[in-house]
């Protein structure tokens, strides 16, 4: 009755609890939306006292569905965004911008106000940037950090820990300072192959005092995921929680990475664990593969060491906005407010409702690309991710005309959703060209729930989409840490074995389909080298205007 495990997921907009089984199978689930405040387009921030509170009120709303008691959970495991959170003296919360707002003490994974201090680290080439793709994005930690001692300084210098999201719930559900090699290693520029800090990193972008402190204020202990912490549930935490002081508590992961470790061994004939990509769809999308040896891939984050699989190493790619790209792009359509109308009478969000749509007016799934036409959409929102690491590139879309009623709003739907099958088909051939082999793409994530958007990703990407069946795969892989804590299976690999779940395939068509796709793959390339040419076209006038008014 101990062989219970409970996996806890923290996403840009809600805290999720779930319960399962030794087998994998996932009883009963808890979700509790957090709060989100973005107080101009680049900036975005949380409280970790709200995620917190979500979290406690997600494993308590869990336990009551699946009518367990404390005892019956022998280990709980952490996912979350790769945010920092910002603590001072203990563990007081500190503000992260001018607001003074000490509760707002997160600056989210989404947050691009470090652009500036990112080129600037970019610019000095450390050889620690050969392992984040060659150019370190304004969404991970070190220029972040950079910014809050440049812009904040009162908090920089109050800061007791920098804990990344998953770090921080682990500290405060254990009291353990362990950080994980999954977050310090993808997001920190820990060298997780060497297990060192480098020091001449952090002297050389101005993170000096961080290297001089012996690196205590962001982590001197790191260990894998799934690592049982400290001596289990603190008192205080399993009385937040509802559950039993003791009860192991794993080292956490990065919630891509989650969705990753609970997905990639799903039960298929296509492909293996070493040859699928797993690739998470949600407000933002990571495509995640593993290997035996380091692959360096330019554009793509890694090769990180231990990063999601203890042994194996790991190219991370992806694209900063995905079901938040379709979002944006669907809210700017004349015939949007008639669609939200709609959709709110059938029950369903807008995307749902607009893939119902364009499903049924297809013969088959893959037929629905037709109804694109001439629309092609760059979804590049929040900057291009990978495999061009261009934080400042934008969105474009090409064949607009005067069409303002619901079938062109679907129209426009389709061709954004290929919009983010033509950046994973981007991110494979990069990964291809340095000899990566991938032979299935396994979905996750709640953007791509859809039938629709499965199929259109396999059309787009051209490799089958194995989804794993009846189950969450974020919440089961940091259900597999936790039961890996526990120490129901001598490891990691062993538990993402026994608890994987069988998976349904959706096949890429050929013939007519794959040959339209490949004209517009090819569309969507020029265009997006298009707007990199009209950017810095633009730029250079900008530069001229400031002269000549100077002079």
């Amino acid at each position: 009755m101990t062989e219970h495990f409970i996996g806890i997921d923290v996403g840009t907009g809600s805290a999720r609890a779930g319960i399962f089984d030794r087998n994998g199978r996932m009883l009963a689930t808890g979700k509790r939306d957090i709060a989100l405040h973005q107080d101009g387009p680049d900036i975005a921030e949380q409280s970790s006292e709200d995620i917190w509170r979500a979290v406690c009120a997600s494993v308590r709303a869990a336990m009551a569905q699946a009518k367990l008691a404390a005892e019956a959970i022998a280990g709980i495991g952490f996912d979350a965004t790769c945010s920092l959170v910002v603590l001072g003296q203990n563990g007081a919360s500190l503000p992260v911008g001018a607001h003074g707002d000490a509760s707002r003490d997160i600056i989210v994974w989404m947050d691009h106000r470090a652009l500036a201090q990112a080129e600037r680290i970019n610019r000095i080439k450390h050889p620690v940037l050969a392992y984040v793709g060659g150019t370190i994005s304004p969404e991970m930690e070190t220029p972040k950090l950079l910014w809050l001692k440049e812009h904040l300084p009162e908090s920089y210098d109050a800061a007791w820990q920098f804990f990344d999201l998953a770090d921080f719930l682990t500290w405060r559900a254990s009291g353990s300072l362990a950080r994980s090699s999954c977050t310090v290693t993808c997001k920190w520029t820990y060298l997780a192959h060497e297990a060192r800090w480098d020091a001449g990193y952090f002297h050389q972008i101005g993170l000096g005092d961080l290297a001089e402190q012996g690196f205590e204020r962001i982590g001197i202990e790191i260990v894998p995921g799934g690592t049982a912490l400290g001596q289990g549930l603190t008192v205080q935490a399993a009385a937040d929680l509802g559950l039993k002081p003791g009860t192991a508590v794993a080292a956490g992961l990065i919630d891509a990475h989650a969705g990753g470790l609970g997905s990639v061994g799903v039960r298929s004939p296509h492909g293996t664990a070493l040859t699928r990509m797993a690739y998470v769809f949600g407000t933002s999308a990571c495509t995640m593969a593993s290997s035996r040896e380091p692959i360096f891939i330019p554009g793509v984050w890694g090769p990180y060491f231990s990063a999601m699989v203890p042994g194996l190493w790991l190219s991370e790619g992806g694209q900063s906005a995905a079901g938040a790209a379709i979002e944006q792009l669907i809210g700017f359509h004349p015939a949007t407010p008639e669609a939200q109308r709609l959709a709110a009478k059938d029950g369903l969000s807008l995307p749902a409702w607009l893939a119902d749509r364009a499903a049924g007016r297809s013969d088959e799934l893959s037929d629905a690309v037709r109804l694109a036409r001439s629309l092609v959409v760059v979804p590049d929102v929040l900057g291009n991710r990978s495999p061009h690491a261009d934080p400042q590139a934008r969105a474009l879309i090409a064949g607009l005309g005067m069409e303002r009623d619901l079938d062109h709003l679907v129209a426009l739907y389709v061709a954004g959703l290929t919009g983010i099958g033509y950046g994973l088909r981007q991110i494979l051939k990069a990964s291809r060209a340095q000899g990566a082999m991938i032979e299935a793409i396994v979905l996750s994530g709640g953007a791509g729930r859809h039938p629709l958007i499965r199929q259109v990703l396999a059309d787009c990407a051209g490799l089958p989409v194995l989804v794993p069946d009846d189950v969450d795969p974020v919440l089961l892989g940091a259900a597999m840490l936790g039961a890996t804590a526990a120490g129901a299976f001598q490891d990691l690999a062993q538990a993402m074995t026994e608890m994987a779940p069988a998976a349904s395939a959706f096949t890429p068509a050929g013939g007519t389909i794959a040959a339209l796709h490949d004209r517009r793959f090819a569309a969507f390339d020029h265009l997006q080298d298009a707007a990199r040419v009209a950017r810095d076209l633009m730029r250079a006038t900008e530069d001229h205007a400031v002269s000549e008014w100077t002079t």
